[in-house]
């Protein structure tokens, strides 16, 4: 019976592993902060584009951490330094950390080489949202762009990230799209290593 049962003793606590931690959160629970997230923002705004600029904002804060923890956990502190190789993390590994699975697609714009877009059929912050008809296009997927923005320029991929809407015909709520637009200097720089 010896070492059955017994756990292994860390002289500090700083020399304890980083545990994986449950992998779920209440669905209702995030709902519910989501939700009390937008309604604060929204009082302390006068538009809707701020709006959608506060909640990118909160989002880059959570992309930062995540891009930070996913690659000390997955990839052993290493990053991508790659194009296609973040956008292949961002749509796999990230989406599904946060949302439970691999984005629907991961396209590249046919009108400009800089673009590519991520596409959502039903993105889970906008699942159990109501978007009253003053408020017209507002799209809660801004706070995905600002996750996406924040993986991506700590990554060392400066872009601009919008969520848009797009209908799917037959169906009576859109898609979410999340539109990446690189920096001249990614392309540059991808070009020169070929």
């Amino acid at each position: 019976m010896i070492g059955v049962g017994k756990a292994k003793q860390y002289a500090n606590v700083l020399d304890k592993p980083l545990s994986r931690g449950r992998q779920e959160v209440s669905l209702s629970a995030f709902a519910f902060l989501f939700s009390e997230l937008v309604q604060y923002n929204q009082t302390q705004v006068d538009n809707i584009t701020e709006l959608e600029r506060r909640l990118e904002d909160a989002g880059y804060a959570v992309g930062a951490r995540v891009l930070e923890l996913l690659c000390h956990r997955e990839k052993g502190n290493r990053r991508e330094t790659r194009l296609l190789g973040i956008l292949s993390f961002i749509h796999s590994t990230v989406w599904k950390v946060l949302f439970g699975k691999v984005a629907d697609s991961l396209e590249k714009g046919t009108e400009h080489e800089d673009e590519y877009m991520i596409s959502e059929k039903e993105l889970l912050v906008n699942r159990f949202i109501s978007v009253p008809k003053d408020m017209g296009a507002f799209n809660c997927g801004a706070f995905v762009a600002g996750i996406v923005k924040g993986v991506l320029e700590n990554a060392g991929f400066p872009a601009v990230v919008t969520a848009h809407f797009v209908p799917i015909e037959g169906q009576q709520r859109p898609r979410t799209t999340i539109l990446i637009k690189f920096a001249e200097e990614v392309l540059h720089r991808e070009a020169r290593l070929g």
